[in-house]
């Protein structure tokens, strides 16, 4: 998996061949990768939940021991941009392997996405702390706020990620305030 996912983030999802995986994990042929994986979809697969499960991991850290649902959400913006940055390799295959459209990204993974941080602006309405707004489009809003850092990684090593991360937080601490 790690070979997989280095192979994806240096050459390109294209150009991440069973061969080349094989090459950078220093096995003589790709037939241990095909044994544990029947196609190439089905390696990917594996990655993208093998990172989601790592980012879900890294979130949930980062969020527990939150008291007030503002500090959560807060929690959630750094956490993301945190990881993005500290799993620069990982970010960059995952997000070659969304964007080649092979693995079939639809609505209902959106929502698989979404649905957590949209469940923590409805918590912080019900409880006051936030205006009133559509979740949805606050939880979609902000989901993309924090995937941003991974395209902005590929053109600009130097961007600032604390800078950014600050910057988001203001951002949705002040559209969100009740």
């Amino acid at each position: 998996m790690t070979a997989a996912i280095e192979t994806i983030a240096e050459l390109g999802y294209t150009k991440a061949s069973f061969a080349k995986i094989a090459e950078r994990a220093g096995l003589s042929s790709t037939g241990l990768i095909s044994y544990h994986f029947a196609s190439r979809r089905e390696l990917m697969a594996q990655i993208v939940e093998e990172v989601y499960g790592e980012i879900r991991s890294f979130l949930s850290e980062r969020m527990r021991g939150q008291v007030s649902v503002a500090g959560a959400l807060r929690a959630y913006i750094e956490g993301n941009i945190e990881f993005a940055f500290t799993h620069r390799t990982q970010m960059q295959a995952l997000l070659g392997i969304l964007v080649s459209g092979e693995l079939g990204w639809g609505e209902q993974d959106e929502r698989e996405v979404t649905s957590p941080i949209e469940e923590l602006l409805r918590q912080g309405q019900a409880s006051g702390e936030f205006r009133a707004f559509d979740p949805r489009i606050m939880a979609m809003s902000i989901q993309r706020s924090v995937e941003g850092p991974t395209m902005l990684l590929a053109g600009d090593v130097e961007l600032d990620m604390a800078a950014y991360a600050h910057e988001l937080v203001t951002l949705y601490d002040l559209a969100t305030r009740a």
